[in-house]
């Protein structure tokens, strides 16, 4: 059912899960008392609040273009995926600040299998949403639930590492152990923060479209050019779930409008075609100086 879901529902979805292991990872932390688990619980309660502006900027980055906006609102979902990060940064520094507490004055974890077996059932969820979140992300090109997923996907890590390390702390009896572990959970954290922000922040900036993207973009000009003489000043940049391509493409001097724009309209029609998304200008020059780094054609 996952695959048939579109970005808006997924995001819509995305609230429900992280509502549901927040309330799963909130239980266990009072069954036990554990900081590591009050951290892991912080965590979600980040989700939550990236879940929801999440759907907000998925909701305002499928709007059509408009007159103040001719070429879409994609970079909405960058924005979210900016916020999400400096979330994830001060649930980070606030785990800190609570783990230095504990490490200062450690109290006594209790035993308690049920805790444990709660917030082992929150990770498992989290696990299977951030496999869909990061599968479909991708899919649909949307950076704001992959974000979210690679963030569950650490979530599930921490998790995992809380939950070992708890055991070896309830079976040798060193509380420290619990806040030793809420530190690593915090620093873990920060990177994931760092790295949701970079990516989404180079999504503002106009980054260049994946190099595969880029390959795959050069190949189909290649091979529906015929008749041009050459390509040249080739740029792509990723929008969000679009991808705009720009090139210059070289004429011979005396072909008319008519047949240059034949031309025009068979390679925009492959680029679409593989990338239904793509919004495709073409400068059409005719033959004066061709550039050394351009793509050579066969007329």
């Amino acid at each position: 059912m996952p695959k048939r879901l579109t970005a808006e529902q997924l995001a819509t979805a995305s609230i429900a899960v992280a509502l549901l292991v927040l309330a799963a990872k909130a239980l266990a932390w009072w069954l036990t008392g554990s900081i590591a688990l009050f951290s892991d619980a912080m965590e979600s309660l980040v989700n939550i609040g990236g879940a929801i502006i999440a759907w907000f900027a998925v909701r305002y980055a499928n709007r059509p273009a408009d007159a103040g906006h001719p070429f879409g609102h994609h970079k909405a979902e960058y924005f979210s995926a900016v916020v999400e990060g400096i979330m994830i940064i001060v649930a980070a520094l606030l785990i800190l600040q609570e783990a230095v507490s504990a490490l200062v004055a450690p109290t006594p974890l209790v035993w308690n299998t049920a805790g444990l077996w709660v917030n082992a059932a929150a990770m498992v969820i989290n696990l299977f949403w951030a496999r869909v979140l990061i599968a479909r992300g991708a899919a649909l090109k949307s950076p704001a639930l992959a974000a979210g997923g690679r963030h569950l996907m650490s979530d599930v890590w921490t998790s995992a590492g809380v939950l070992v390390g708890l055991i070896l702390a309830m079976g040798t009896g060193w509380p420290l152990l619990d806040p030793i572990l809420a530190l690593l959970v915090a620093v873990n954290i920060l990177r994931e923060g760092y790295l949701v922000v970079a990516s989404s922040v180079g999504g503002l900036m106009d980054q260049a479209a994946p190099q595969n993207e880029r390959d795959e973009i050069a190949a189909i000009i290649h091979r529906t050019a015929q008749g041009a003489l050459q390509v040249h000043g080739l740029k792509t940049r990723r929008a969000g779930q679009a991808v705009f391509v720009e090139f210059h493409m070289v004429v011979a001097g005396d072909m008319t409008v008519r047949a240059s724009h034949a031309i025009c309209d068979r390679i925009e029609e492959a680029i679409r075609a593989s990338l239904s998304t793509a919004q495709v200008t073409i400068h059409v020059e005719p033959e004066h100086k061709l550039e050394d780094s351009g793509i050579q054609l066969g007329q």
